[in-house]
């Protein structure tokens, strides 16, 4: 089992295919997601990778959180979670997950905080048909009708579906298709809606009702470092140097002193 990855919801477009079709697509973006923390089974009891994305202002973290940062060498993160994972899976403390973790076509699981809607009806919440606008209904149309039984047991029953707080809660939206990845960007196209608002972090992982497909990097895809190369002098040949030696320095122009002085003079 991989881990998966904290991205930043950007928004929604479309994309089209080779034939002209197109395609609903939300764009997720990874901001330096990186591996803040392991968890073994030997210390925590169960094995995990603590992921952390985004920034965060040195000075808006606490004394603890900057020393984890600090011993796993990062930067503060604005948003960390961790993902359960195998021993066969587990990622160096640093590292930076890039977009090609996942291809193309393959299936994931999007977890996210869905778009609060404040107080709703239960036509609104749970989509209920709501009640006769004739035989005697006048002034309850939208209501959701009886919520209890007769005196046995006499009480409403926990789980009710009735009105009130829409949405703001954690929602996961299984089986959604990876459209196409840019890891140069940092780019992950899914298709379809994705729960939450747009600039909010979601958590991506490999579905956990589909086969994964062939390809597909394992323990995950991690950036490298570009190594800058200190720039190489250009050899000279052996005969060119000696001639620039043997050559003789160029002399400075004569001064006519009978000039100057006849200048003073004057």
């Amino acid at each position: 089992m991989r881990s998966g990855v904290i991205a930043r919801k950007k928004g929604m477009t479309r994309v089209f295919t080779e034939d002209g079709t197109h395609v609903p697509v939300t764009v997720l973006a990874l901001e330096e997601c990186q591996v803040v923390g392991v968890r073994s089974e030997e210390k925590d009891g169960y094995t995990a990778l603590q992921l952390g994305a985004g920034k965060r202002k040195v000075s808006r973290t606490n004394k603890p959180l900057r020393g984890q940062y600090a011993k796993a060498g990062v930067e503060p993160k604005n948003k960390m979670a961790e993902f359960r994972v195998t021993e066969d899976a587990v990622l160096e403390v640093g590292a930076e997950i890039s977009a090609d973790h996942f291809v193309e076509g393959q299936k994931v699981d999007v977890v996210g905080t869905s778009i609060g809607k404040g107080f709703a009806g239960a036509m609104k919440r749970h989509g209920f048909g709501g009640m006769r606008a004739t035989h005697g209904v006048s002034v309850s149309h939208r209501a959701h009708g009886s919520t209890g039984n007769s005196q046995e047991p006499g009480k409403v029953w926990k789980g009710k579906k009735m009105a009130g707080h829409m949405g703001a809660r954690r929602v996961t939206t299984q089986n959604l298709e990876v459209v196409k990845t840019d890891s140069d960007r940092g780019l992950i196209l899914i298709k379809g809606a994705v729960p939450g608002s747009d600039g909010s972090w979601v958590l991506i992982s490999d579905a956990l009702k589909a086969k994964l497909p062939e390809g597909v990097p394992f323990p995950g895809s991690v950036k490298v470092a570009a190594v800058e190369e200190a720039p190489v002098e250009e050899a000279v040949p052996a005969e060119e140097a000696a001639a620039v030696e043997a050559a003789p320095a160029e002399e400075a122009p004569a001064v006519d002193a009978s000039a100057d002085d006849a200048d003073k003079k004057d």
